[in-house]
């Protein structure tokens, strides 16, 4: 005997829904970008402000690491600690200047864009005038600096030789594949979650599968009734 038309119906379902949980999440796709941090005693800190925008006083250390992240939970910390004792002791202070201490981290390789290799991280302690943003203080010891035209940084002392902010492959080191938005860091694009589990869409249309599946039961027993 064949089976009925609902039985069929519930089976046709059941397998709809096996078929989207079985499917593996995408990969997130990230971006390519100098991030800037904030040092303090306690370590590293993601900067709220670019660094044309921050003033930091005296003493204070700020950090530059290359990666690829998709957002600003997950971006690379620079990798030496912040100690403007040990950067700036061989910069004596002087009056009518500040010292700023600088951490310039170009990442690894497995960060780099093809074709390119990532210069050794290193420090530099910038003597600038009392009003200088922390921007002037990078510019101070790590020319040349490249900008975008909406000044997002770009490149450091020359690295990376092309490119900004680009969207690359789930990888981390894919092709590029688009630009990030001009209006935003990339760092903050795609700060939604980003967790492995289906979405909420996912979800709603699974819902929608079962009752379509529940409903060409019911009917097909009230057909037999």
């Amino acid at each position: 005997m064949g089976r009925a038309p609902g039985a069929i119906a519930l089976l046709v379902a059941l397998g709809a829904v096996l078929a989207v949980l079985g499917a593996g999440p995408a990969q997130a796709a990230g971006y390519r970008y100098w991030s800037f941090w904030e040092g303090s005693g306690s370590g590293w800190t993601y900067a709220t402000q670019g660094p044309s925008l921050v003033r930091p006083d005296d003493g204070a250390v700020e950090g530059f690491r290359f990666s690829v992240s998709e957002d600003s939970q997950d971006s690379a910390k620079p990798r030496r600690t912040p100690d403007f004792a040990e950067i700036c002791a061989d910069t004596p202070a002087k009056d009518g200047t500040k010292r700023i201490a600088l951490v310039i981290d170009p990442g690894t390789a497995a960060d780099a864009p093809a074709g390119e290799t990532p210069p050794a991280p290193r420090t530099a302690c910038a003597r600038v005038s009392p009003d200088a943003s922390a921007a002037e203080a990078l510019a101070a010891v790590a020319k040349p600096l490249r900008y975008s035209s909406d000044a997002m940084l770009c490149a450091i002392t020359g690295y990376p030789a092309s490119g900004c902010g680009e969207q690359v492959s789930g990888d981390g080191h894919g092709t590029p594949a688009a630009s990030a938005p001009a209006s935003a860091s990339p760092a903050a694009t795609g700060s939604g979650g980003s967790g492995g589990g289906p979405s909420a869409g996912v979800f709603v249309g699974i819902g929608a599968v079962l009752l379509l599946g529940i409903a060409a039961v019911v009917q097909a027993r009230r057909r037999r009734g």
